[in-house]
């Protein structure tokens, strides 16, 4: 394979050696497609561009994916070096710094990490990115998922049981279950046996409007059931309302920790076995290596360093 002439070079686009490299990494069109947010169809265009080009086959298709030539093996040095110097060539003009950082961070989160990770989170930014805003918008699940597909929020906190390709995420730290209730209604705390805690009056959290939850659904396995008397859309509001009603409300931990002594609560563990679940931060694939959204993940994982 002879130098490159300019005309040559011309067809060559930085799709091109992404795809290249991309196929190096993975040795499956499918892997790559979702890595870099194009279509099957869209990596097969490139690798015939690609084809053409230097000549060669470049990967051949085998049972198990894609297998190198000796061409595409003497070429991956190169292109890598070439990808990696135009990065880091672009970088420098995009490197983060908080302290001159001006705009809007949206985060898709509900009250629970609302809560617990926005205001350390808002307090933070203050004090090393005083010029950035923060706004936080009540997703979840599927609307935060969506919202980050959109680009209408930069990260998401929360809980998502299943994550398409393009959204990544990183686990921020275990959540439990706590129950609380004024001192009377939990004379045993921090216990409550499972008699007392079905014959007690229930406040539900359920932001979806549902009139039974994961306690239910325990209880249930073991023949019990419980009474809910008022069913909320967020956990401060039921703290409240516990506060005066004398009933009892299963929350997360972190949640009840925090907040449930400012209501004058105390706090048992659950009498039924609640399984734990992951809080995690979420963002977009393309905002991988986007320094202000690497910069703020740092910021939170920090923060939640300790919980």
């Amino acid at each position: 394979m002879s130098d490159f002439t300019n005309s040559e070079l011309r067809r060559l686009d930085l799709t091109l050696l992404l795809v290249f490299l991309g196929l190096i990494r993975h040795r499956k069109a499918s892997d790559v497609a979702a890595e870099l947010g194009l279509t099957q169809s869209g990596v097969s265009q490139a690798l015939k561009r690609l084809r053409d080009i230097f000549g060669d086959e470049l990967f051949l298709r085998r049972p198990h994916g894609m297998e190198p030539t000796a061409t595409a093996l003497a070429l991956e040095g190169a292109v890598e070096a070439a990808v990696d110097a135009l990065r880091g060539a672009l970088g420098a003009t995009r490197r983060f710094d908080p302290s001159s950082a001006d705009g809007i961070v949206r985060v898709a989160a509900l009250d629970a990490q609302q809560a617990v990770v926005i205001p350390a989170l808002a307090a933070r930014l203050r004090g090393l990115a005083p010029n950035l805003r923060l706004s936080v918008l009540p997703l979840a699940r599927g609307e935060a998922v969506q919202a980050l597909v959109e680009g209408r929020v930069d990260l998401a906190l929360g809980y998502i049981w299943t994550l398409p390709d393009m959204i990544c995420a990183e686990p921020l730290y275990q959540e439990t279950y706590l129950v609380a209730a004024l001192a009377s209604s939990l004379p045993e705390a921090p216990k409550v046996s499972i008699d007392a805690y079905c014959a007690a009056d229930h406040v539900l959290v359920a932001p979806g409007g549902d009139s039974k939850g994961i306690v239910d659904d325990a209880l249930a396995k073991l023949g019990r059931s419980r009474t809910v008397t008022l069913a909320l859309s967020a956990f401060l509001p039921a703290l409240a309302a516990v506060a005066a009603s004398g009933a009892l409300v299963t929350l997360p931990a972190q949640v009840a920790t925090l907040f449930a002594p400012r209501f004058g609560l105390v706090l048992a563990q659950p009498p039924l076995d609640l399984r734990s679940f992951p809080i995690s931060a979420f963002w977009h694939r393309r905002d991988n290596a986007s320094p202000q959204s690497l910069w703020l993940r740092q910021q939170i994982k920090a923060l939640v360093s300790g919980v």
